[in-house]
Formats: structure tokens, C-alpha cells, sequence
């Protein structure tokens, strides 16, 4: 596990905000860990979860999964099976503009989990999306190979890794 704080990993930026994305704080924490950071991967979906299940039954090699799900609230992108999914193929989290489900569930895995609110209704299953792509998280623009932190302080991200180890 990587060692860091958000906060700390902000400091060095208070005259250039710009040089780091910190997400608004519109974020609340459904897994199982508190604090999580990788490199990114990304995918971008509306109401439908086959590309983010194709992406989470893959090896995680400690990747961050980022869900651009447009962030709709009526349907769930990810629930307890493809949180148990993705902590046994080892990425280190899952963030979500939008809905999880399952919050029992998410919580017994060993992934950190972020995401905009819960909703028990599945979402479609058309394989409709794109993966690989750059995405925009209420507002925020992420890339595949970006470096997300989350922490119980928020989520940050940067174009190269900031933690030292």
C-alpha cells in the first residue's frame, strides 16, 4: 500500500491549484478501504456496466478504476459482485460518477470504493461505452495514466505519481 495523505500531497500546490485536479468533494466512501491510489484506467458508460465488468474481471496490477457514468443516480454501476471482482484481480479502487449498489457487500471487499450516492436498481446490460479514453468527472478531467489518491480528505489527481515510495 502506498503511504500518503491528500492534504500533504496538496501543500506543495497552494500557489499553482492548477498543477493537481483535486475532485469536488461530492464523493462518499462505500468499500471496504478507507485509502486508495494507482494509476488510472478509465471507462465511460450511461446506465449500463458490461465494459466496467469486462475491466474489473481483468488483472488490476493496483490501478484505480475511474467510472464515468455521466452521474446518473438511476441505475448502479458497480455492486457487490464486481467489487469482489475487482479486489480479487487486485485493483486498488473504484471511482464512480454515479451509483453503487450492495452496500453490505462493497464494504466486506478489499477495494476502495468512491462514488455519488446508492441506488438498488441494476443498469442495463448492452456493452454500450468506451474504455481507454479520457473522462470528465463533475467537471474534472481524468486520463488513463493519471495517479488517483483518495483518502478520508478527498481525491486528487496528477499527471505523474507524487507519493515517494
Amino acid at each position: 500500500m502506498i503511504d500518503f495523505a491528500t492534504c500533504d500531497l496538496c501543500d506543495p500546490f497552494r500557489d499553482d491549484p492548477t498543477a493537481l485536479r483535486v475532485l469536488p468533494p461530492l464523493w462518499h466512501d462505500y468499500g471496504g478501504v478507507m485509502r486508495f491510489a494507482g494509476p488510472v484506467m478509465t471507462v465511460q458508460c450511461h446506465e449500463d456496466n458490461v465494459l466496467v465488468k469486462a475491466l474489473l474481471d481483468t488483472p488490476g496490477q493496483g490501478r484505480v478504476l475511474v467510472v464515468d457514468g455521466g452521474g446518473s443516480l438511476r441505475t448502479a454501476l458497480v455492486g457487490g459482485n464486481l467489487a469482489t471482482a475487482g479486489a480479487k484481480n487486485g485493483w486498488a479502487g473504484i471511482v464512480v460518477d454515479g451509483a453503487v449498489r450492495d452496500i453490505a457487500e462493497l464494504r466486506a471487499t478489499a477495494v476502495g470504493i468512491r462514488a455519488l450516492a446508492l441506488c438498488p436498481m441494476p443498469p442495463a446490460k448492452r456493452g454500450a461505452g468506451q474504455q481507454g479514453v479520457p473522462v470528465r468527472l463533475q467537471g474534472v478531467v481524468v486520463r488513463p495514466g493519471d495517479w488517483l489518491y483518495a483518502d478520508a480528505d478527498g481525491i486528487v489527481v496528477s499527471e505523474r505519481p507524487l507519493h515517494g515510495g
